[in-house]
């Protein structure tokens, strides 16, 4: 009975495990599975050869009470036969006979009753080996559900994994092209043609400074001769 109720007591055990709150708790999740799904495997074979036997056990006990049953008839059916002799053999007279038949119907009875005890005393402990069979089915059907949620969450596990992986690989690649990272190559790049376009139109605009001042200076000169001409102009008339 001992090793009956330590298998009910694991049984029990490992069909309450929380699969979430080992998943959350575990380094890796998916070696954490696949060990769980090995650790159940084992249990399961265990228990399956645990149960069969207790079953087994069962089936051995169920069979001697019917064997017993059948005794309780065929002694009972013994009895009656050696009574109905016995009164057969009084009216004829012959009570010496009869006598003896009567005795052998006593044997017969004896044993019926001997064989009905053992029906009676095997009763309780076939129903309570019935109700210990019931749970350990129960309790195996309840570790292939847990060992088959086990293998979707690692397979879910999986998928999600492989998922992300490649969803970070393509983060990563459109990280490095990112023309909007002033760090990166592109950007650098962009910075150095605005520079220049920057130099090049200062060169422009100093160009046009310069054209202007020389254009100015063109002007000066000029007047200053048309000064020069009405002054020798004036003294040529006075």
């Amino acid at each position: 009975m001992a090793e009956k109720q330590s298998i009910l007591g694991r049984i029990a055990q490992l069909t309450r495990a929380n699969i979430n709150a080992f998943i959350d708790s575990a380094e890796d999740p998916q070696k954490m599975l696949d060990q769980m799904i090995r650790d159940y495997s084992a249990s399961i074979r265990d228990a399956e050869g645990a149960i069969a036997q207790t079953i087994g056990n069962l089936r051995l006990a169920e069979q001697d009470r019917d064997e017993d049953e059948a005794a309780v008839r065929e002694w009972g059916a013994k009895a009656a036969a050696a009574s109905r002799k016995a009164d057969e053999l009084r009216a004829a007279g012959r009570t010496a006979e009869a006598d003896r038949f009567d005795e052998l119907a006593k044997v017969a009875l004896k044993r019926q009753i001997s064989f009905e005890k053992e029906v009676s005393d095997a009763g309780p402990q076939i129903a309570a080996q019935t109700e210990v069979v019931d749970k350990l089915k129960s309790g195996l059907e309840g570790m292939r559900a847990k060992l088959d949620e086990l293998r979707t969450k690692r397979d879910q596990l999986v998928a999600r994994a492989k998922a992300a992986e490649a969803q970070a690989r393509v983060h990563e690649a459109l990280g490095s092209v990112n023309v909007l990272d002033p760090t990166s190559d592109l950007a650098r790049f962009e910075d150095r043609i605005r520079r220049e376009e920057a130099r090049v139109a200062g060169q422009a605009e100093l160009q046009a400074d310069s054209l202007e001042s020389r254009f100015a200076s063109l002007e000066d000169d000029a007047a200053d001769l048309d000064v020069e001409a009405r002054l020798a102009a004036l003294k040529a008339g006075g």
